[in-house]
C-alpha cells in the first residue's frame, strides 16, 4: 500500500507540523508514505524532512510568492504522480480541489481521503458554493474530523456524504514535550530576564488567528509580563505595527518559526492561544502537555479541548484575558491545579492513537 499525503505546503500551521510528525511514524509502522507540496519557500519543516532522508518528498513549485499555491498548472503536474499512489491523503484547500480534478484527469484511479481540520471556512459561509463542494466532496472515499465538533457541523452542510465521515482526533508526540529541557531565556530573546513573567503563543500569523487581542492585553499588564510570539504569515506585520503604535517593543518579542518548540513551551510561565476559531488544534495540546498552564480564546474548536482543563477566556477580548493571566501569575494554588488538569487532558490526544487509526482507515479504503 503506498500513500501519497497532499497539502499546500508545509510552511507554518498546525496540519503542517503534524505531517512533519506523522510521516516518519507511518513509515516505522510499514506504510509505504511520501508527501506532495504545492509550494516551497526554503520551509524548515521541509528541510527538516528532507534531512530525515525516510520519504520522497514532492515540491511542485519552488518559489517566494505564497499565492503560487493557487497555480492551476498544479492539477496537470499532480496527475503524474497520483497514478504511482494507492491512497492520497489530502489536507487543506486548494488542494481538495485541485487533487480530486486531477484524479479524474486520471480516470480514477487513486482512493482519495480527506481531512477537515477547522470548524469554518470561507466556502462553508457561501451558500453559492454547495454545488461545487458536493461535488469535490462526492470524490472522496472517506472524511476525516479531527473532531465532534467539526464532524457535527459537516454532516449538518453536506447531509449527504454522512455516511462517508469519520473522527479520528489528531495527535500530538507527548513524550518530545514532557522529556524537553528549559532553554536560557535570554536564547530566546537577549532582552528577557529570569525574573520577568515569560507569555508564549506558538501559531502562524493568520486571519484565524488572535494575536492582536494578546497583544492588546499585554497594554494591560504589569511591565514585568513579557510576550514571546512564534511563527510567521500574512497578518505578523499588522501585529508588528500594532506593538509599535502601543509602544510595547521592548516586551513583545516576535523570533519568527522555531524547530524547539518542545523547549520553548519548558521556558515559558503560561501558555497562550488566541484563535478566532480551531479544527483540533495541535499548539493547544502541545502547551496543555508542557507543564505550563494553558490559556485559551473560548471559541470552536478549543472550547472542546480545553473547557474543564486550561483556562478560557472571551474571544477579542484583551480585558477578560488580561484578567484570566494576571490571576494565574497571582495565584499558585489555581496555577498547579490547572497544570494537573491540563496534563490530564492532554493524554487523550497521544499521537500513537491518531497514527493506529488512520492505518486501519488506509486498510479499510
Amino acid at each position: 500500500m503506498r500513500v501519497l499525503q497532499i497539502i499546500n505546503s508545509l510552511g507554518t500551521g498546525g496540519a503542517e507540523k503534524l505531517l512533519l510528525d506523522t510521516i516518519p511514524l507511518y513509515r516505522k509502522a510499514g506504510i509505504e508514505m511520501d508527501i506532495l507540496l504545492f509550494w516551497n519557500n526554503n520551509h524548515q519543516f521541509v528541510n527538516a524532512l528532507k534531512e530525515l532522508d525516510i520519504c520522497n518528498v514532492i515540491v511542485l513549485q519552488e518559489s517566494e510568492n505564497y499565492k503560487d499555491i493557487y497555480s492551476l498548472s498544479h492539477i496537470l503536474k499532480l496527475r503524474k504522480h497520483l497514478k504511482n499512489y494507492d491512497i492520497a491523503h489530502v489536507h487543506l484547500f486548494p488542494a481538495q480541489y485541485f487533487t480530486v480534478l486531477a484524479n479524474i484527469l486520471i480516470g480514477g484511479k487513486c482512493k482519495l481521503i480527506f481531512t477537515e481540520h477547522n470548524t469554518t471556512n470561507r466556502r462553508i459561509q457561501k451558500s453559492y458554493f454547495q454545488f461545487i463542494e458536493r461535488f469535490i466532496y462526492s470524490h472522496y472515499e472517506k472524511l476525516v474530523c479531527i473532531s465532534d465538533e467539526i464532524s457535527d457541523i459537516y454532516k449538518k452542510y453536506l447531509p449527504a456524504f454522512e455516511n462517508k465521515f469519520t473522527i479520528i482526533n489528531n495527535g500530538v508526540n507527548l513524550e518530545t514535550i514532557t522529556k524537553a529541557n528549559p532553554i536560557s531565556r535570554s536564547d530566546i530573546q537577549p532582552s528577557v530576564k529570569n525574573s520577568d513573567k515569560l507569555l508564549l503563543q506558538v501559531s502562524a500569523f493568520r486571519p484565524q488567528k488572535d494575536q492582536k487581542t494578546l497583544i492588546k492585553a499585554m497594554g494591560l499588564l504589569p511591565d514585568d509580563v513579557v510576550l514571546v510570539l512564534v511563527g510567521d504569515g500574512e497578518t505578523r506585520q499588522e501585529c508588528e505595527n500594532l506593538v509599535a503604535e502601543m509602544s510595547l517593543e521592548k516586551r513583545v518579542f516576535f523570533v519568527g518559526q522555531r524547530m524547539d518548540i518542545p523547549r520553548l513551551l519548558k521556558t515559558a510561565d503560561l501558555i497562550l492561544l488566541s484563535s478566532n476559531y480551531e479544527g483540533l488544534s495541535l499548539s493547544s495540546i502541545e502547551g496543555m502537555a508542557s507543564g505550563r498552564a494553558f490559556v485559551a480564546s473560548d471559541v470552536p474548536g478549543l472550547s472542546e479541548i480545553v473547557s474543564g482543563a486550561g483556562i478560557l477566556f472571551e474571544c477579542s477580548n484583551p480585558k477578560d484575558l488580561a484578567n484570566r493571566i494576571q490571576e494565574l501569575l497571582e495565584n499558585e494554588e489555581l496555577y498547579n491545579q490547572t497544570v494537573a488538569n491540563c496534563q490530564l487532558r492532554a493524554q487523550q490526544y497521544d499521537i500513537q492513537l491518531m497514527i493506529q487509526k488512520h492505518i486501519a482507515l488506509y486498510k479499510s479504503v
